[in-house]
């Protein structure tokens, strides 16, 4: 049963895969994308890494998906681009492919692992999830260097404003008044987004989950919220809102200074206090994160007062 059942989803995917590839329109290869990506979390559970599932469902599926549903939704309103420019970006796609499918395939048999080693260490950190080890312990490096990309790419949304504009705020997500249902929605489920984004942020020292999967679902919350009307996005020039933006990264950066004080190394931890640290950590990333997620899915903010971009997205 459970190979039918894999294989059912292998050749979902694959489908869906294609029916995006294939898709003639902008808004459906989008809402295929997001099939797509909620499949793929499927078989990422089938294969044990219910981490990358969550990730896959939270930010490959949810917040991607939504950012290219917008991104859609402003391309209809836009010139329709020539066959040149469309058959360049099919052939740099291409070519994007054939370098990724020959790296997979030049990979070594077997692949390199310290899957071993990682786990032998584990109880040193006092983590139980071994994927939140890597992260925050052997590789907290690469984590620290996720988040400050990741609000450098709010940034560069933010830059596509004018300087006057940066005191403002971004506009509505919605275009037309929101529905009584989706008013009821926005009541009735931001409260369980809370808790489910805490939960998630909490079990994720020792079980599957952690900050960029609490903070996503946080952050769906508060869009929802937004998306019906009964909050206003915050203005980009707001102390409060720069504060948790630069919560979670210089939180981070602060603890990998101190590790060189007090534990000899950047990002290392006291003996047994490594896990009291990273929560703290982790609980900082996951506001920062859902923050910075819900402000890359709105659009750039605008001055007081202004008439709306042409080409401006929405819902």
């Amino acid at each position: 049963m459970s190979l039918v059942l894999d294989g059912l989803l292998a050749v979902l995917a694959l489908a869906l895969a294609l029916r995006v590839l294939l898709a003639r329109e902008a808004l459906a290869a989008a809402i295929g994308f997001v099939g797509l990506g909620l499949v793929l979390a499927l078989l990422w559970v089938r294969l044990d890494a219910v981490d990358v599932a969550l990730t896959e469902a939270a930010i490959g599926s949810g917040v991607t998906g939504l950012v290219l549903l917008r991104a859609a939704s402003a391309a209809k309103r836009m010139a329709p681009q020539g066959l040149a420019v469309r058959g360049l970006a099919a052939l740099l796609a291409f070519v994007v492919f054939c370098g990724l499918a020959a790296l997979v395939l030049s990979l070594p048999e077997p692949a390199p692992s310290l899957a071993n080693e990682a786990a032998a260490h584990l109880e040193a950190t006092g983590l139980g999830n071994p994927v939140t080890a890597v992260l925050l312990v052997y590789r907290a490096l690469d984590t620290l260097l996720e988040t400050v990309v990741l609000l450098l790419a709010l940034i560069g949304v933010w830059s596509l404003s004018a300087d006057r504009d940066w005191t403002g705020a971004p506009p509505p997500l919605w275009r037309y008044a929101p529905t009584p249902p989706l008013v009821f929605l926005a009541r009735l489920l931001p409260p369980l987004g809370l808790l489910m984004g805490l939960y998630l942020f909490w079990t994720g020292a020792d079980k599957p989950g952690g900050a960029f999967q609490g903070g996503a679902v946080l952050g769906a919350a508060w869009l929802l919220v937004l998306l019906a009307g009964l909050r206003t996005p915050p203005k980009a020039g707001s102390r409060k809102l720069r504060a948790l933006l630069l919560l979670g990264p210089m939180l981070f950066l602060a603890v990998g200074a101190l590790g060189v004080v007090v534990a000899g190394a950047f990002l290392a931890y006291p003996e047994g206090l490594a896990k009291p640290i990273i929560l703290v950590v982790e609980a900082a990333l996951t506001l920062s994160i859902a923050v910075t997620l819900g402000l890359l899915v709105l659009d750039p903010p605008e001055a007081p007062g202004q008439l709306p971009t042409e080409g401006r997205s929405a819902p």
